[in-house]
């Protein structure tokens, strides 16, 4: 975690950063609000994803539509909560036309990348899907060790290769809980569209992460809520582009007509689908804000482990004996990626401590 006591430089003396001013109580308590609406925000979508295809729908662009559609939601820290004294750029703003560039090629990666999500979904168990989806941090460590120089350590690399087998062994389990309906042959497609789903939002975090700092050149609250907004638009717009060329716009009467659970219910799954989504892109954004981006990815694969167990509470997915081994396996690669940056953060706290010490007994002589 970053020192939030730590003040940046403003063009009149000392930019005081909004977390600045909150004791360290009130910043916890933010953090753990930020936590909360991630970890509930994406376990819900999931689930409500995975509900949607059990009572009877079935349009996958329509299920990748609801992932951004709500959007207008981030409006509203955007206008109420950003600060209005953020630091200056010591570097000229890019121009419109890389910025637009940027956006629409993000915003489209991630539309691609919310349907392999939704293709993943329809095929798998909500608790199999997440429990693949997990694999997303070991690909992080190898899009960040290429991407942002992130340094590929000992520990880095064990999660990598258990977090791998983790996903391999739900792939070969042949006691799999597939949905009704789904073949073998379906199963695999669900699991590789998973897998690939989880490397794309992997490099689409590195992606993004390098255009803050080589483009952007910061990463404030406004600049990375803007980024969540305009990559949202335009992959909303794909969505919608994707509905209606495939034709899918057409079957979607018959399919609330047909929604065993009724209409009513059919809208209210993908409004609080859309809701959920962006419940999570604040918690997302928030932790981004007040901690850093490494610990908002991390905390978003530790919700992937939350919604096995609600799924088990929920839709009654088995657990056997392969993706419980599966699950452990998960929380243990996920424990030593943790557990890598901490001894980061100890390693850089150390060093600000003694360059200070340093400064000050220079200051002294």
């Amino acid at each position: 975690m970053r020192d939030i006591q730590e003040p940046v430089m403003e063009k009149d003396g000392l930019y005081q950063h909004p977390l600045q001013k909150l004791k360290r109580t009130h910043w916890w308590i933010l953090v753990v609000l930020n936590i909360a609406f991630l970890i509930v925000g994406q376990a819900a979508a999931v689930l409500l994803g995975r509900f949607y295809y059990d009572k009877g729908g079935n349009s996958k662009w329509l299920a990748t539509l609801v992932q951004t559609a709500a959007f207008p939601i981030l409006l509203i820290p955007y206008f109420f909560l950003r600060s209005k004294n953020e630091p200056p750029s010591s570097s000229p703003p890019p121009s419109i036309l890389v910025l637009c560039t940027i956006y629409f090629v993000i915003g489209a990666l991630i539309a691609g990348d919310n349907m392999l999500y939704s293709i993943s979904l329809l095929y798998l168990s909500a608790s199999t899907y997440s429990l693949i989806c997990a694999t997303q941090l070991a690909f992080n460590a190898i899009f960040s060790y290429f991407l942002n120089s992130q340094k590929f350590t000992a520990l880095i690399f064990n999660s990598v290769v258990i977090l791998s087998l983790s996903a391999a062994l739900l792939a070969i389990n042949d006691e799999s809980d597939k949905p009704v309906g789904v073949s073998k042959r379906k199963y695999i497609i669900g699991i590789v569209t998973a897998l690939a789903a989880s490397a794309l939002y992997s490099l689409l975090l590195s992606l993004m992460q390098l255009t803050f700092e080589k483009v952007l050149k910061k990463e404030t609250f406004s600049i990375v809520l803007e980024m969540q907004i305009y990559t949202a638009i335009v992959a909303t717009c794909v969505a919608i582009v994707g509905l209606f060329a495939s034709g899918e716009w057409r079957s979607l009467h018959g399919e609330m007509g047909n929604f065993t659970s009724g209409k009513v219910s059919y809208v209210m799954t993908l409004v609080w689908t859309a809701v959920a989504w962006q419940v999570c892109s604040v918690g997302v954004v928030g932790l981004i804000f007040v901690v850093s981006s490494l610990f908002s990815n991390v905390i978003s694969t530790l919700s992937l482990a939350v919604t096995p167990l609600a799924s088990v509470v929920i839709f009654h997915d088995s657990m056997n004996g392969v993706k419980i081994i599966a699950m452990l396996m998960a929380i243990w690669g996920f424990a030593s990626y943790i557990y890598q940056n901490y001894l980061d953060d100890l390693k850089s706290r150390n060093d600000k401590i003694r360059g200070n010490n340093d400064t000050g007994n220079d200051s002294c002589i």
